[in-house]
């Protein structure tokens, strides 16, 4: 828990020292509680009443100021609204059905919102709990943002549109220019809202290299898209060597090609918690561009490693099958969201996609099984099932 962090340090944009901390939990506002039910194993428990409340005033609160939120290279915006709470927002860029160009490259393409939105369901139902709850919501671009904020830089990019639209495109490294506005129709935008972390001076939190990130280039391979053997140096280096960074880094990696998402290049992890503690599976807007193809590149650390821990392999049959296939229970799940009324979060393509993916892990996991005789990390002591079953 992280209550005796948050008391020992104050905010140095929040008035925690108004906060009741003495008063019952369940008197905190939902953002706070999130905080404070914040393990050394999980971002939050998945029974955990409070996720529902959390949603709603993520969804319905009223929004006090908009800032552009600095760092990242696309555009996104820290909204804050009453008892101190915030959220980091993404715009609506592009339709949400649209599919990425085959001709673009991974690190050149939009984030979308509601990419943001279906890895927060789909990490939930994998039971990884480690992606920061998010809620999709319609706002007033006019009255939300531009009204409001005391960001000058930010106000002096907004403009109307010849089709007489709202529009917006703040300063950052890529796509913020008046060639990729954000524009509302004629006000009304859709975005994801992101419940914060806590605040890095309470919390402070270590960033990661990945040791299958990507070159970035468009020509240069890694050294691990050279190596086949290259799971033997990372199973040498700390903090891969022990503990169960590696089963970790690889729930990771199933994550992001479920969600083909090729742009993992570093992860995050709280100090307080040392080695031994989750991977924080943040910022996934470039995931679900592409339905049409699959990215077998993704799921390298498995097939290299040929390591899953057991829960994971275990949900993962269970999702593959029929009574509780992954789409139809992912379709369950983001049907939930304020934005699914208007449209599906995720088009049938990517929802069948999911399915297929599923089935190459599946895949990957037996070949491995096959050339390996110990495979399994041990993370449910006292589990007596078949791990050589396949499902039917």
């Amino acid at each position: 828990m992280l209550l005796l962090l948050l008391r020992a340090f104050k905010h140095p944009d929040v008035s925690y020292d108004k906060v009741d901390w003495t008063s019952d939990v369940e008197t905190h506002p939902p953002w706070l509680r999130f905080h404070l039910g914040i393990s050394r194993w999980e971002l939050y428990n998945r029974k955990d009443p409070n996720m529902a409340g959390l949603t709603h005033y993520l969804a319905t609160q009223r929004i006090l100021s908009a800032v552009q939120k600095t760092g990242g290279t696309q555009l996104k915006l820290l909204m804050s609204f009453p008892n101190y709470g915030q959220a980091l927002l993404k715009p609506m860029k592009q339709a949400r059905d649209a599919e990425t160009d085959g001709n673009l490259f991974y690190f050149s393409d939009f984030e979308r919102h509601n990419a943001e939105i279906a890895a927060f369901h789909l990490d939930r139902l994998l039971g990884f709990n480690r992606v920061p709850p998010v809620v999709g919501r319609l706002i007033n671009v006019t009255s939300e943002v531009r009204e409001i904020t005391t960001d000058h830089k930010l106000s002096r990019t907004f403009f109307t549109s010849p089709a007489g639209n709202v529009c917006f495109y703040g300063q950052c490294e890529y796509y913020c220019s008046l060639e990729h506005p954000v524009c509302g129709q004629p006000h009304a935008l859709e975005v994801s809202l992101a419940a914060m972390l806590p605040d890095l001076t309470l919390a402070p939190r270590r960033s990661w290299r990945s040791p299958w990130r990507r070159s970035y280039s468009r020509t240069k391979l890694a050294q691990w898209e050279k190596d086949p053997a290259y799971c033997d140096t990372v199973k040498q280096t700390p903090p891969y060597n022990h503990g169960t960074r590696l089963v970790d880094l690889i729930d990771m990696a199933i994550l992001d090609f479920l969600m083909s998402n090729m742009d993992r290049h570093h992860y995050e992890t709280f100090e307080k918690f040392g080695n031994e503690t989750f991977l924080l599976h943040l910022d996934n807007g470039r995931a679900f561009g592409r339905h049409s193809r699959d990215e077998p590149t993704i799921l390298t650390p498995l097939k290299q490693c040929c390591r899953i821990r057991r829960s994971t392999l275990l949900r993962l049959r269970l999702l593959s099958l029929p009574a509780g296939r992954l789409s139809d229970v992912m379709r369950e799940s983001l049907v939930q969201d304020p934005l699914a009324g208007a449209a599906p979060l995720l088009s049938e393509p990517h929802l069948s996609a999911l399915d297929r993916r599923l089935a190459a892990i599946l895949q990957a996991v037996q070949t491995c099984q096959h050339q390996h005789r110990e495979i399994i990390y041990n993370d449910l002591e006292g589990y007596d099932g078949d791990f050589n079953q396949q499902p039917d």
